[in-house]
Formats: C-alpha cells, structure tokens, sequence
C-alpha cells in the first residue's frame, strides 16, 4: 500500500470530471454538503497549484483546493473528497493536513476557515489549531456564500441569515497567540515561508523570467537574480538583462564573470583532450553549466539565501547538472524548480507574464540559444524531429567571407598562446578565432546524443573556435605524443567527457584524469597553419621541434631506412608473427 498525496499540476486536468462526479455522489449519500463542482473552475485550480490530489497504489483516490476571498484576508479550505473505496486508510486526515500546509505556505498571514458537518474533520482540524466560530466571523464575501446554493440545506443557511447551519465553522487564526507559537515550534528548515531570501539563476529570457515573476507575485519569497557569464553575453546584453529583472521585481540583481575560471577548470582540459562528444559536439552548454551552477551555489551561501531556483524543464539535462552541484556545495539550501514542477508550457508562461504586465514579445522567439565562449547551442522544432535539416536562417551567425584566407595557431604545452603571430591569453584567442572564423560559417553540426534521463536529444549549434581549436590541436598531437600515449589519451578523454556531460565534474576522478591529461602535454609545443573556407576548413600542417616525424635520422616513412637492415626486419617479422603462426599451425592440424 503506497499512499501519494502531493499539490496538483496541469497534468492532473484529467481527472476534473471525475472529482466533480465523486463529490456530488458523495453529497447525495450524505445528504448534505455542496454538490455542485464546476470542472473548468476545479481545473483552474489544479493549474495554478491551488490544489492537493491523493493516489492510493497510483490510483486517484482524494482531492481538495483551496480559494481566497476579501483580497486574500481569508483563505477557505474546500472540496474535499475521499473517494468510497479508499476510505477508512487516514487518507482524509492526510490530504487536511496537506492542504492547510499548501495553505499556510502561500498565504502564511491569511485566516483559514472550513465549514463541514463531518466529525472526523472537525476533529482533525482542530488538531491543526482551528477553533470552531460562528459563521459572522467567517468571511463576508458573497462569492463564497453562493456555492452554498446547490448544497440540500441552503433554505436553512438563508432562514438564519447566513447566521447558522448544520454546518459547524472552523476558523484558524495564524494570529493568535496559540497558533503562532504552534507556527514557530513547527517551523523547519526544510520549509520556505512569506519573504524568505531566494536566489535565482536568471538568464533573462522566458523561463526563468517566468520563474521570477511567479516566485514573487504567487510564493511572495524575496527574490535576488544572479547571472554567470561563461563567455555567451556582451556588457549591453547583461545590462538589459539587469534592467529586466529589477523591473519584474527582482530585489537584486548580480553579473559574475567566471569566463577565465571556465576556461582554466574546464575548456583547457577539453582542448587537451581534443574531447567532441560522439566525434561531432564540442559540449558548449554542457560544459558551462556545471560552472555557473558552482558559481549560483558560492553566491547563495555568500548572501545567506535560504534557497536556490532555476528555470529548468523537467526533460533536460540541465535539471541534473544544477541539482546535483547545489546538493553538493550548498546542501543546506532548498532547490526549486517553478516549471519542472509545475509542468508549464511556454504557452502558459507567456500568458502568466502577459497577465502580470510582463510583456517581451516572448512568442516571437521561434528558436532557444545559448551561446558561450565555447560554442552556441540551438534549439527549435526541426531538432524535435530525427529527419527535419536545420535551416541557415536559425543560425545565430551568418556566412560573410566568400574568399579563403590563412590561419595560424601556435601552443605551448597544449595551450593556446597565439594567433597569427599575435601573443595572447588563451580566452581572448578563443575569441579571436570565433570572430575571424564564424565569418566563414565554420563549426556548425546537428548533434544527436544520449540525455542523462536516458532519451535521445538532438541540438544544432555553431562552435567555430572550438572545433579549429580541438582539430588543430590533435594534429599537433598526432605528431608529437606516441602511440601509447595517445591511445590511452583517447580512452580516458573519452570518459572526461561523459562524465562533464553527465553532471560528475565535482568527481574526484575528473581531478585525476585532468592531471594525465595535462602531463601529456608538457611537448606539446608548435604551430599549426590552417585554410580557411567557408563552410569548411583544411589543416595544412605543424611545425614544432618535438615532431617526431621530422626530428628522426632514423628513416623517412616509404623512401629509405638508415637505423635498420633488411635482415633486422626478417628478423623482427620473424618473432613479431610466432604466436599467430602457432594458431594457424594447430588449425590445419585439426582439419
């Protein structure tokens, strides 16, 4: 037995008629009680999380939401069923006492109140600190007294005045004494209350905008934004994110550059381990993600937030990724998630923020981008299909140079320190190369990759810098490091990047990985020329005087041999081929 009662969803729409008819079967039973439950009305609450739903073995079994009245003054705590066959388990008392918590939660200084002739909730209400009023000191409002009409005792209610029924009044008041010392005794860490510090990791665009308004309007939390820059935004763009934010509300806002920190903690082990995630993505939003959630993490800790919120969906990998980072540097701190939680559609978001004023032309946004130092990834509706091509016009960049042009790349120790003869950090590099090659249209892919969740996901992106960079890099690579070396190179660069993907980079193991990594680079020195077309590149070659190509007297590959006779190599061949002749040799024994 697996009782399940958790605030309602858009999902749980299905299920409004069948609530609607349980209720006023029961009502009939009874012989009293409020028959008559719209089900658009009832759904309206589910969507907006003003509900609680109950599921016995993954069965609907129970229901009730909540409404308010006098511009929130009171709260009434309605509808609840438990449907006949579920009965007799607790499950009413369960579904009490969680909707007086939703109750609580979202309106922490509004007076609660029920009316029921139902003993055992007046019993449980009662536990809950209500005590029973007369109905004068229960809401005026006429809204409420009128769902009392399809109720069998409503000539009673109207006979008395609205003074009486056979219902009893149950009022809980957060304001008294008793109730708030109950308040504090029970208030827990683990619980968000009216006005507690929230920190939001905000981009600016339509989820976590959504996210900011609806945790302030709905959750009335005092919210403060916070933005990474791993690379994706110039100082214009973070300033009108900054504005947008304050103006929905936001109580702060803060820009944190992590560019230089990304690059030495994650982009420089990339290159050095020429890491494309299925031979084609060069991880541009994955690798940053984890950054900006370590950053989020130190900055809610550093203004002592009592939670921390993202805008993610419940069906990416970037859920996993913020989750995991926050549980681990900040395990204090609670996660919410307003979408995933709630299962909103873009459409709802763009129609809540329509409503509270916040109106950015969010629709007319046809495809998702998110651009970093290390690449921008695109989404929009091809990539939901496995067929449709991804249209030039979605690109973010757009061809320019039509005629070829020479490009030079030098590295010291794996790391790049120049460009066309120009010495530089390897971050402004980065953005010299993606300036100079995304002219060209270079570096664009559709990449089709396994989630964390264990689905397939398919995203476009453009990733000039990093893909030259990588492939430049691995040539150099292919003439310096030995076999073994990058053979064993290939395997352990291989999980460095799965493991980034897949949200493990606060693993010890990376730790371990980045130092092999970075101690097979300690030749890798050299310069590598490049052609550049558009649409495409073409490596032309290295120079570097730990080439071991070039650097050996001792033959040159299909012309002459100086360091070995030709009986060396009988020889050689001779012991090289012993144990496959052994097997041979038994083979024709046994036919």
């Amino acid at each position: 037995m697996k009782i399940k009662v958790r605030v309602s969803h858009e999902e749980d729409t299905k299920y409004a008629f069948l609530i609607c008819k349980k209720i006023k079967e029961s009502a009939k039973i009874r012989k009293t009680g409020i028959a008559k439950k719209d089900p658009e009305y009832i759904k309206s609450k589910m969507i907006h999380g003003n509900a609680v739903i109950a599921f016995y073995d993954e069965k609907l079994a129970g229901f009730s939401y909540l409404e308010t009245f006098q511009n929130e003054e009171f709260v009434v705590n309605s509808g609840l069923i438990v449907f006949p066959e579920f009965r007799k388990q607790g499950l009413a008392k369960i579904i009490k006492i969680e909707i007086f918590k939703l109750s609580r939660k979202k309106f922490p200084n509004s007076k609660i109140f029920s009316i029921t002739t139902s003993n055992p909730v007046i019993k449980i209400n009662t536990e809950l600190g209500f005590k029973p009023v007369s109905f004068s000191e229960l809401t005026h409002s006429e809204e409420f007294w009128k769902g009392c009409q399809s109720c069998v005792n409503f000539d009673i209610l109207t006979r008395n005045q609205r003074k009486m029924c056979l219902c009893t009044g149950l009022l809980y008041n957060p304001n008294t004494d008793d109730n708030n010392q109950k308040h504090k005794n029970k208030k827990d860490k683990n619980d968000l209350y009216t006005g507690d510090k929230i920190v939001l990791a905000y981009s600016g665009g339509l989820d976590t905008s959504f996210c900011l308004k609806y945790l302030i309007q709905e959750e009335k939390y005092e919210v403060h934004t916070v933005i990474i820059n791993t690379g994706g935004f110039k100082k214009d763009e973070l300033d009108k994110i900054e504005k947008r934010a304050l103006n929905i509300g936001s109580k702060s806002h803060k820009t944190i550059d992590a560019i230089e920190e990304y690059y030495q903690n994650c982009i420089k082990y990339l290159i050095f381990g020429n890491i494309l995630k299925n031979n084609t993505y060069p991880l541009s939003a994955s690798s940053e993600r984890i950054f900006q959630a370590i950053k989020i993490a130190q900055y809610a800790t550093y203004i002592q937030a009592k939670a921390i919120a993202h805008g993610s969906t419940g069906a990416g990998n970037d859920q996993i990724r913020f989750d995991i980072a926050f549980q681990i540097i900040c395990p204090d701190k609670i996660i919410l998630s307003p979408i995933r939680e709630m299962k909103v559609s873009r459409e709802e978001e763009i129609e809540y923020l329509k409503n509270q004023g916040v109106s950015i032309c969010w629709d007319q946004a046809k495809y998702s981008i998110n651009k970093g130092i290390w690449g921008t990834s695109i989404g929009g509706k091809e990539t939901l299909t496995s067929y449709h091509d991804f249209p030039e016009k979605a690109y973010p960049t757009k061809l320019k140079r039509e005629k070829s042009e020479n490009l030079e790349l030098e590295f010291e120790k794996g790391e790049l320190v120049s460009v066309n003869k120009e010495k530089g950090k390897a971050v402004k590099n980065i953005i010299k190369i993606e300036k100079i090659a995304s002219e060209f249209a270079i570096g664009r892919g559709i990449h089709i990759g396994d989630t964390i969740l264990g689905i397939k996901g398919r995203v476009a992106f453009e990733a000039s810098a990093a893909i030259i960079i990588i492939k430049a890099h691995h040539l150099l690579e292919k003439h310096i490091l030995t076999k073994w070396q990058l053979y064993w190179k290939d395997q352990l660069s291989n999980w460095y990047g799965m493991l980034l993907h897949e949200a493990q980079y606060l693993d010890p193991v990376m730790r371990d990985i980045e130092k092999f990594l970075k101690s097979t680079q300690e030749r890798l020195t050299g310069i590598v020329d490049i052609i550049l077309y558009p649409y495409r590149f073409h490596l032309v070659g290295i120079k570097s005087k730990f080439d071991l190509m070039t650097s050996s007297n001792m033959a040159k590959y299909g012309e002459m041999n100086y360091a070995w006779t030709a009986e060396d190599v009988k020889g050689f061949t001779k012991i090289l081929s012993n144990q496959m002749k052994m097997y041979h040799n038994l083979n024709k024994k046994e036919e």
